[in-house]
């Protein structure tokens, strides 16, 4: 699974990157710099690229994917991942997987791998070789409760996200059983286009990345606690060693 990653590129650059137009305000002050998240967590709110009217944009969604049936949004904390294997099936993600998906940007991300004779896990943080933000593949979902209106009297929604999962390659292997999708630019196009209703197509863009993509490092344990946050996380530390 994926359960936490780093946001750091600010939301101009990332529109840029992505071909986007930002929905998302930067800083009133110019002299103020975008600060960045990197230790995102579950129910957090996420920068998250998606079509919408034939445009592509960039906003920021509750991630967690809150289904359009669910009664209330707690159920989100619980979908914070889908398996790639079984979106055409589940009935959280089959509707979202033919016509709302989305790429979730991330400088990285962290999983915790074991250590011979030790009970607590190396975190380890990986990012790509040569520093820009990974795609990762996801899908979006719009909810609302009856009768929640906003001061215009328009339905107030919540839009949220999962990230979608697949087998890992080889370098992750070693660390989980998982790893998130990560999408080539040349496959943006086909992923975000909602017009697009070639799930078995769709499906085949589910792989693994290439090993060579990423690179990997033990960090500190601080980033365990979601309290936790700045850009020292993402520091190279020893590692723990078995005994």
């Amino acid at each position: 699974m994926c359960g936490r990653y780093v946001s750091a590129t600010p939301p101009d650059q990332l529109a840029r990157f992505f071909g986007a137009a930002s929905l998302v305000g930067m800083p009133g002050d110019p002299d103020e710099r975008y600060v960045g998240n990197y230790n995102v967590a579950p129910t957090q709110g996420v920068f998250t690229v998606y079509e919408s009217s034939g445009e592509r944009l960039l906003d920021r969604f509750h991630w967690g994917l809150v289904p359009f049936w669910a009664k209330d949004p707690s159920i989100g904390s619980k979908m914070i991942n889908a398996r790639a294997e079984t979106l055409a099936e589940k009935t959280s993600f089959k509707r979202p997987f033919a016509t709302k998906r989305c790429i979730i940007p991330a400088d990285g991300f962290y999983e915790w791998k074991k250590v011979d004779g030790h009970k607590r896990k190396q975190p380890m943080f990986l990012t790509t070789i040569d520093g820009s933000p990974f795609a990762f593949a996801g899908l979006w979902e719009v909810w609302s409760k009856d009768g929640d209106v906003d001061a215009t009297g328009e339905p107030r929604q919540l839009f949220s996200c999962t990230i979608v999962t697949c087998e890992p390659n080889a370098t992750i292997a070693d660390v989980h059983d998982r790893m998130p999708v990560m999408l080539p630019p040349d496959a943006w196009d086909t992923w975000l286009d909602r017009d697009n209703r070639d799930l078995e197509a769709l499906q085949d863009l589910l792989v693994p990345a290439p090993s060579g993509l990423i690179r990997m490092h033990p960090v500190s344990t601080e980033v365990n606690n979601v309290r936790n946050n700045g850009p020292h996380l993402v520091d190279e530390v020893e590692p723990v060693t078995g005994g």
